[in-house]
């Protein structure tokens, strides 16, 4: 798969103080890449650089092949974005913004713009007024304009913003076809770390500026995907058999009575056979898988604790 994005010690400096510090992050082709990270983390500044929004104070971004202060502006044509809240005439139609959008962007299509909002769930909108839109709906047409362009790559800040259920699983679905079925790369933030669980490919960890962690999300479901977690009426003495009399060291306390185990030889059953027979009583013994929230957690404290 060959690379579409590639930033090299990516910095952004305000007034003095660097709010990204050398970020050097790869996107490939095809692929949808989860961004995460605490708010104020410096995500959306990086989306404001790689979309031209804002210049880096140092390090360079290569695009398609060609690094961005280049030809910038050719580049940004054949990419899609929103980025913090999208930003509309207000009086117009979603189907006319969308049309003085493709106008500015030098590709006017019509069928392409009535595709996008069918896409986005707003084909039905009509004359309506973006004034009269609900933020799930702004949301939406935000979406619908950034892909109505068909760009290669699509920069997506938080894009399931002030969506219910049913609109963030229709927009995961929305993306994952565009990745598979049209062939878009896609970069996408969110707090929701459900949806970029399900949603990416890799995923690039940020946090006070910092790129802490880029890996697939195969790498993270592969690193101890499974562990039985067993609530006892005694931890310590669980604890004891399991290392005295088992030979089990891939285990962790949690609490008082709960502890996971790590080892992919133990069975449920197995763990379960040996508590009783030394007396120990079991509350309740579940097999289950490591989230992306528990890796995001550890990455996290990791990165505070190295400062």
């Amino acid at each position: 798969m060959s690379i579409l994005l590639r930033t090299n010690k990516l910095s952004k400096s305000f007034k003095g103080k660097e709010v990204v510090s050398e970020v050097s992050m790869t996107i490939k082709k095809g692929e949808i890449y989860g961004f995460l990270g605490p708010n104020g983390a410096g995500k959306t500044t990086i989306m404001r650089m790689l979309t031209g929004l804002i210049q880096p104070t140092k390090g360079s971004i290569e695009l398609f092949g060609s690094m961005m202060n280049r030809n910038a502006s050719e580049l940004m044509k054949r990419m899609g974005s929103i980025i913090e809240y999208p930003i509309f005439y207000d009086h117009l139609s979603a189907h006319k913004n969308l049309e003085l959008h493709c106008e500015y962007m030098g590709c006017y299509e019509p069928k392409a713009i009535s595709e996008a909002l069918q896409l986005a769930g707003l084909s039905q909108t009509g004359n309506k007024p973006v004034k009269a839109f609900s933020l799930g709906m702004k949301q939406r047409l935000g979406i619908a304009r950034a892909i109505s362009t068909k760009p290669e790559l699509l920069i997506l800040d938080e894009p399931v913003n002030g969506m219910d259920p049913v609109g963030i699983r229709e927009l995961r679905g929305l993306f994952t076809m565009l990745s598979k079925e049209y062939g878009m790369t896609l970069l996408i933030s969110s707090h929701i770390l459900q949806e970029i669980d399900l949603l990416a490919d890799t995923i690039g960890v940020i946090h006070n500026g910092k790129l802490i962690e880029e890996v697939t999300m195969e790498q993270v479901r592969s690193e101890h995907a499974d562990y039985i977690e067993v609530i006892t009426t005694d931890g310590r003495l669980a604890a004891f058999v399991l290392e005295d009399k088992l030979g089990i060291v891939n285990f962790k306390m949690m609490e008082d009575h709960t502890l996971r185990v790590y080892d992919p030889r133990m069975t449920a059953a197995e763990l379960a056979r040996s508590l009783v027979l030394n007396d120990i009583g079991i509350e309740s013994l579940t097999r289950k898988s490591i989230s992306l929230e528990e890796h995001f957690v550890k990455w996290i404290q990791g990165g505070s604790d190295n400062g």
